[in-house]
């Protein structure tokens, strides 16, 4: 089994390049891919701080890269992007495909304990295993100098991994996360399915509930709402912000009038989220 990651595609853009590739992960016991955009360098030498990009559901580590023209942003600021995809793939776990808010293509960045989803342990592959495989393999990225993001139930995984890892990432930021699972139905459903019926364990994959445990946050978490979202009432927005408030976290809170949930209107603000990042990585 090929752990190495394997280039499989590569495209120039905005003076850098987008690569994909594909490797062996013993975390989730298959192949799995993710996208790196490496910023245009001047010397061999030099190391790209990172974002990372957690995607939502039934997306893989391409819509981003495609969709989002972060590309544009991340040259100029010099911080290389890196895509992973959402779930594990190719188990032909019974079931796995039958909805598209569950099991592949969405994983909720949780390691699950029900032992028919074992191999669904996104957490520690972002937190743990990809981190590892880029360092060892990327000398022309600067691993310790990381950021995180993502959409919806991407911008869940950013902000709950965040808070649980202070120390492994400089700044957070999502677009119209799912704030607050354990009180909505696509939250409630993966959480069950995952986890099973132990509410104490839910709260540790829920940002709204970490929030109250993790605060010693100095960088603002930055996120975008867009207020013609089809999804506010799976998203629940306010209830971070409100939790964020109690417990003096510095949140920035944009609803966006007119915007919906797509890469539309992640692609119209994904510039001030890059310069956010770019900003407490360079510190």
């Amino acid at each position: 089994m090929e752990t190495k990651p394997t280039e499989i595609g590569s495209s120039k853009m905005f003076g850098g390049y987008n690569k994909r590739y594909k490797h062996f992960s013993p975390t989730l016991g298959c192949s799995m891919t993710f996208h790196i955009y490496f910023p245009p360098s001047s010397s061999p030498s030099h190391k790209f701080p990172i974002l990372y990009w957690l995607s939502g559901l039934t997306c893989t580590d391409e819509n981003f890269i495609i969709k989002s023209g972060a590309q544009r942003a991340a040259s100029a600021e010099g911080v290389a992007l890196i895509a992973p995809d959402t779930s594990p793939r190719g188990l032909n776990v019974e079931g796995e495909a039958d909805s598209w808010d569950f099991g592949v293509g969405a994983g909720f960045y949780l390691n699950a304990t029900q032992q028919k989803w074992k191999n669904w342990r996104m957490y520690d592959y972002v937190v743990k295993e990809l981190p590892k495989l880029l360092s060892e393999n990327f000398p022309q990225l600067d691993t310790s100098k990381a950021s995180i993001s993502g959409h919806s139930m991407g911008g869940h995984g950013a902000l709950t991994i965040y808070l649980k890892n202070l120390d492994k990432y400089k700044s957070a930021s999502a677009f119209a996360p799912i704030a607050n699972p354990i009180n909505c139905p696509w939250g409630q459903k993966a959480l069950t399915n995952y986890l099973g019926n132990d509410k104490a364990a839910w709260e540790e994959y829920d940002a709204t509930c970490l929030i109250k445990k993790f605060h010693n946050v100095s960088a603002t978490i930055l996120i975008d709402q867009g207020e013609d979202d089809k999804f506010l009432d799976q998203l629940l927005a306010h209830k971070f912000e409100e939790a964020c408030r109690s417990v003096n976290v510095p949140l920035l809170l944009r609803l966006q009038p007119g915007y919906d949930h797509s890469y539309f209107f992640i692609s119209t603000f994904i510039d001030d989220h890059i310069r956010h990042h770019a900003q407490a990585l360079k510190l």
